[in-house]
């Protein structure tokens, strides 16, 4: 029975074991104490948006830094989209605001899995044919290296088995989560790399994973997964992402199938999120909340004022342009940087 490859695929030891005590210990802890404020708590969630947007469209080969997005998307309402990386923007945007905001209401179904990818290519003129509707032809999953180069990865279901595939995976998803057999880690685990083996959709796949990953943990009582963003993690992490799949994906419908190289992966994305979010609860002090490589460019700011060349500069190169300008504009949405100038001529100075 598919059910029974569905389950025996889930191989538990103790390095899971550790990982969801950890995640579940953690869980409860947000539960009963945190003590931000409303106020302080929507402001975080609106800005997780834009780097959840940012991380998961750049995944897919967008070039829109965090800082560009910020603008554009307040901007919004007064001007379409004008081209590819602004319409993956305002969609998986929009996506991502109606999961943190209506995940109580909203249901694992194939209507809702549709209706999530009409909305993440809603502004997309290239794929207005398709948007809302499984694949009709063959697709293949693919990464890019380094060097910017498309590299297959698995060739996933084709199109005529993807509606029972489908199915499946969801039916036993929600028999899992109501009885409580597996743990919903897993059991999320599990659905999401079902969901990309199949790769239902012919464009889109990895955004709708990773809203279907943010919707199912909140549903499952992660309530802190709106004020750290999973995309941004995963985005970090890219390479191991890509690995792990394509570790994962070998003994695929197979004797052998075993997702452990998977689990493992998506487990110490979560224990990062938690370590993450533990940090915004203890904090008073925004300093905290920075990345390693954040941390890293604000401590080049004593009293002078300086400019995205003259960073990259100082850091020896080591950190790429992109990445300091997604920094920059997070120091500058936590009061640690001010914005001096527009364009080519912006400079950052510290604001006390």
């Amino acid at each position: 029975m598919i059910n029974d490859r569905f389950n025996n695929r889930i191989k538990i030891n103790q390095e899971v074991i550790a990982s969801i005590s950890k995640i579940d210990q953690f869980k409860g802890f947000w539960q009963g104490g945190i003590n931000l404020s409303p106020r302080t708590l929507n402001r975080i969630k609106s800005w997780v948006i834009i780097t959840s947007t940012g991380s998961s469209t750049r995944i897919e080969g967008a070039k829109m830094s965090d800082e560009e997005i910020a603008r554009f998307l307040r901007g919004l309402n007064a001007k379409n989209p004008k081209n590819r990386d602004e319409q993956e923007v305002a969609g998986y945007a929009d996506l991502m605001g109606r999961v943190f905001n209506n995940y109580k209401t909203i249901k694992l179904s194939e209507n809702w899995i549709l209706q999530f990818h009409e909305i993440v290519l809603h502004f997309s003129e290239k794929d207005k044919t398709h948007r809302g509707k499984y694949k009709m032809t063959n697709n293949t999953v693919v990464m890019f290296n380094e060097k910017g180069e498309q590299v297959i990865l698995f060739d996933p279901t084709p199109p005529y088995l993807v509606k029972p595939e489908m199915h499946a995976i969801i039916e036993w998803t929600n028999e899992q989560l109501e009885s409580g057999n597996v743990h919903p880690v897993l059991v999320i685990a599990n659905f999401i790399f079902e969901f990309l083996a199949i790769h239902p959709f012919k464009d889109g796949n990895g955004r709708i994973s990773r809203a279907l990953t943010n919707l199912l943990l909140l549903k499952a009582g992660y309530s802190y997964v709106p004020y750290i963003s999973l995309d941004e993690i995963i985005e970090e992490t890219k390479a191991d992402y890509y690995l792990s799949l394509r570790a994962t994906q070998k003994n695929h419908k197979t004797k052998k199938e075993d997702i452990t190289p998977w689990v493992s992966y998506f487990l110490s994305v979560l224990v990062e999120q938690t370590n993450r979010a533990r940090k915004l609860m203890e904090s008073q002090d925004p300093e905290k909340l920075l990345s390693e490589k954040q941390s890293q460019i604000y401590a080049l700011f004593s009293n002078k004022e300086l400019g995205v060349a003259e960073l990259h500069s100082f850091l020896k190169e080591k950190i790429p342009k992109v990445t300091i300008k997604q920094a920059l504009s997070r120091l500058v949405k936590l009061k640690l940087l001010e914005r001096i100038g527009q364009a080519r001529g912006t400079r950052y100075r510290k604001t006390h």
